[in-house]
């Protein structure tokens, strides 16, 4: 007899159309949900994410399918995915049957379900329903008894651990008591394709036929409600994360990362700037808190929550999702809080690790932006008067524009205003400009260019503050007015190059003056001296020495660079020694998101954790890339006493070893 089964045995004839019933009944009970989740969503402003359909697609079905942002985070991650995958396989299962009973069978009197295919399926599904009651089994011991630190447990939560239980082990004892009933007696070679169901069978069988049989079809029947029960509940719980999660990965965004909507600064239409109340903000702000499952791997990764302050990323997009569905009038800025708000470094940690693709800097900015353009707050005076000093001077340092290229006094460097005849243009930022250490990263740089025989001009007192500390801060007017002379200065000299040694410029202009309209290809300082080396202009010796290297969260989250400089930095004769957060997975140094204008107020400091974890490396040397991170290095080392460890920029490792 030809390997295959009876699909509804033992339902009988009338039970088919009820199960029918139900199940268009669940299907419309989930609608009904999701409908008013569609409702709370379009609370939100209008906002196009629908744009370049095929590749958003691609990525979509590379995202949910391979699991590929889960399992970067291996703990919970990869059973996470095997989760998934296995109700990927005992869904595909149950669409099969459908396709048999529905289509091929009353229509073309095909039996697809028979023969070897149907062994195959049998095993398949067997497999993976035991899979997923392991994993299953191991994620619920996270979650109730081992309980990592931060992760938020609820009655939801157990819940909906309990309904998967349920299907799973159901489905298994369905299929056993038919087994033993069935395939035990009548096919009992077919039986082992259904390893689980064999051995339930074996257990079964000595209850007799008619007990069997009576205990199979409350099974079923119970089975079936628990199914249905899992769709209605979709739109209703965490599960909605099962689509909403996917479609984040179809709804990312193609801008840069950090990317902030425009302000049409001279519509005064406009009644409000930034987002002080849930309707401020976009309606895909209310979907990421549908996406959230509160894994807390954006909190883990915060380099503010990890040192004490009171931000935690999880926590912005919940209560966005808690304001969103309550329709309360209560301010978006008072439920979040101020010191929450101002603690964000824009690090872009939380977004790179989110599994859903949610992202909480946009929205923390939105919200910097009423409290600065709307009620004029400030994280504190300090960060006012560095304010001040870049719309009066176009500095933080309050120095007066003529001073600014002073540092180059001596070096082989042009100003463009005498001498247009150049290679590059250096956009050295305010740091370079005129905090002593990094003037000492900018004539390295310069001096490193002088030997490869490349011309580098600067603006000198034409230069302005890029505008991105103050933007971070939510002061778009400030930023576009210095971001626009700034533009008008560079269009002036017909630039044919940017190259920059800090990376909130470096993105500023890349990425931020590109939509202002600059058109000038822009580098960062890492990729531009390696170039050098690679094509053999820049001669450098190999000088043996240790070292761990930072990863500004500007030049390689938000750019991508990361081998370049390491690249640079073994060539010059460097051994280098990770630290336990380092690449994609870097800790901030504590200055990004205008937070290098303030102090710190709450917890550690951010700074002397990086710092912490490069000692513990046992180099000698922290190498960073960034004047902010240079500065935060200098200060966190001195603010530990006995100086183990010596903070240098990549250029200055270069320019010691440049060939005379």
């Amino acid at each position: 007899m030809e390997a295959s089964r009876e699909i509804f045995w033992n339902v009988g004839h009338g039970g088919v159309p009820v199960m029918y019933l139900l199940a268009f009944a669940a299907i419309f009970l989930m609608l009904l949900g999701a409908r008013q989740r569609v409702r709370i969503w379009r609370k939100g402003k209008p906002l196009d994410r629908y744009d370049m359909p095929l590749q958003r697609f691609g990525r979509f079905l590379a995202d949910t399918f391979s699991q590929r942002k889960v399992i970067r985070v291996r703990d919970g991650g990869v059973p996470h995915a095997y989760l998934f995958w296995a109700f990927m396989l005992l869904f595909a299962g149950t669409l099969l049957v459908m396709v048999q009973v529905d289509l091929l069978s009353p229509m073309f009197q095909v039996n697809m379900l028979s023969g070897s295919f149907y062994r195959l399926f049998s095993l398949v599904l067997d497999l993976a329903g035991f899979v997923a009651i392991l994993t299953l089994s191991s994620l619920f011991i996270r979650r109730f008894l081992t309980r990592p630190q931060g992760l938020e447990t609820t009655a939801e939560d157990l819940r909906i651990h309990a309904l998967l239980f349920g299907i799973l082990i159901t489905g298994f004892l369905v299929e056993g008591s038919r087994m033993a009933v069935t395939e035990l007696v009548q096919k009992s070679d077919l039986a082992f394709w259904s390893p689980v169901g064999y051995l339930l069978a074996q257990l079964i069988a000595p209850l007799g036929d008619g007990a069997i049989r009576t205990m199979h079809k409350g099974l079923w029947w119970f089975h079936l409600l628990l199914g249905l029960g899992f769709v209605v509940a979709i739109p209703r719980t965490k599960l909605r994360h099962i689509a909403t999660s996917s479609g984040n990965s179809y709804m990312e965004s193609h801008k840069p990362k950090g990317s902030l909507a425009a302000i049409d600064l001279d519509d005064d239409a406009l009644q409000r700037y930034g987002a002080s109340v849930v309707s401020d903000l976009t309606w895909k702000d209310i979907f990421d808190a549908d996406a959230c499952t509160l894994c807390k791997r954006c909190q883990d990764r915060c380099p503010a929550y990890a040192t004490g302050k009171p931000l935690s990323p999880m926590k912005v997009v919940r209560q966005i999702g808690a304001l969103a569905e309550s329709s309360s009038p209560t301010s978006l800025i008072d439920a979040v809080t101020r010191d929450a708000l101002w603690s964000c470094t824009t690090c872009g940690a939380c977004e790179d690790i989110c599994p859903a693709g949610i992202e909480p800097v946009v929205k923390i900015l939105e919200m910097r932006r009423s409290l600065m353009l709307m009620d004029g707050e400030f994280p504190g005076d300090e960060a006012r008067r560095a304010s001040d000093g870049i719309e009066v001077n176009g500095n933080p340092f309050g120095m007066a524009y003529s001073s600014r290229a002073d540092w180059a006094e001596g070096l082989p460097v042009s100003i463009m205003a005498e001498d247009v005849n150049v290679d590059v243009l250096y956009f050295a930022g305010c740091y370079a400009s005129f905090d002593p250490r990094n003037r000492q990263v900018a004539a390295s740089f310069v001096r490193i260019c002088a030997a490869a025989g490349v011309r580098v001009g600067i603006l000198g007192s034409e230069e302005r503050c890029c505008g991105e500390p103050v933007r971070m801060l939510g002061n778009e007017y400030l930023y576009r007015m210095t971001a626009e002379h700034n533009i008008g200065a560079i269009r002036a000299y017909r630039v044919k190059k940017i190259v920059t040694t800090c990376p909130h410029c470096f993105n500023t202009l890349a990425r931020d003056y590109k939509e202002l309209g600059l058109d000038v290809p822009v580098e960062h300082h890492t990729s531009f001296i390696k170039s050098l080396i690679d094509s053999g202009r820049l001669k450098i010796y190999r000088d043996p020495f240790t070292f761990t290297y930072h990863d500004s969260c500007y030049l390689g989250r938000y750019q991508d660079i990361y081998d370049e400089p390491r690249s640079v930095l073994t060539a010059s004769g460097g051994a280098l020694a990770e630290m336990e957060r380092s690449g994609r997975d870097s800790f901030c140094c504590g200055a990004g998101g205008g937070r290098i204008l303030s102090d710190e107020r709450a917890g550690r400091r951010i700074n002397s954790e990086r710092v912490r974890m490069a000692k513990e490396t046992g180099s000698s040397t922290l190498v960073s890339a960034c004047p902010f991170c240079l500065s935060m290095f200098e200060e966190g080392i001195a603010a530990g006493g006995k100086a183990e460890l010596q903070a240098l920029d990549l250029a200055e490792i270069v320019d010691r070893r440049l060939l005379k």
